[in-house]
């Protein structure tokens, strides 16, 4: 039977040999199994070597559950106890899983949320709006403003929509992603 214990940066394996009649055998794996469960995640390297463990472990509980009962030896078997699942340690293992298996749909269902809200979209531009830019002019991160407040640093004059169109002299292009359309774009006036 083996167990293992994560220590923050320390690893511990532990493990038990002998000759098991089916009584102890089963106790002795439902202890050290169920020990690993809540002791074995405590390091990083853990995560991966506690499912391991465990599954380990099955072989040795399946050749003790074939076992007769026992009969006769030199002393008392030990009591198997509660089945792995109902012991009070799995229920230390299962609070943190079912927190994990919560967490994922809560972070969908908060990603729909901040997505629906709008918070990372990009505005979409309409001639008449003045904008600030966040960013630099190859990664623009235009914003929508009012037109009265100092942080207006350009105003939308117009769109091209047709091929020849252009800007007029000493305006700058908004980028695609900020026409309703995402193929059209919009010529950027300075505001002052």
């Amino acid at each position: 039977m083996r167990g293992h214990q994560g220590l923050l940066f320390l690893m511990r394996f532990l493990s038990r040999r002998g000759m098991f009649c089916r009584s102890c055998g089963l106790a002795t794996y439902r202890e050290m199994s169920a020990k690993t469960l809540w002791q074995g995640w405590w390091s990083p390297l853990s995560v991966a070597i506690t499912p391991l463990t465990l599954l380990m472990n099955l072989g040795p509980r399946g050749r003790f559950r074939k076992l007769a009962a026992p009969a006769g030896g030199f002393g008392p078997s030990l009591d198997p106890g509660k089945s792995l699942l109902r012991r009070p340690e799995a229920l230390l293992f299962l609070v943190p899983m079912a927190l994990v298996v919560l967490a994922i749909p809560t972070l969908f269902v908060f990603g729909a949320f901040v997505q629906g809200a709008g918070i990372g979209k990009v505005p979409t531009l309409a001639v008449g709006d003045c904008v600030r830019n966040a960013g630099d002019w190859k990664d623009q991160d235009l914003e929508v403003v009012d037109c009265g407040s100092a942080d207006a640093e350009y105003k939308v004059t117009r769109r091209l929509d047709a091929p020849k169109d252009e800007c007029a002299d000493g305006e700058l292009l908004a980028d695609l992603e900020y026409s309703p359309d995402k193929m059209t774009v919009s010529c950027l006036a300075p505001a002052r």
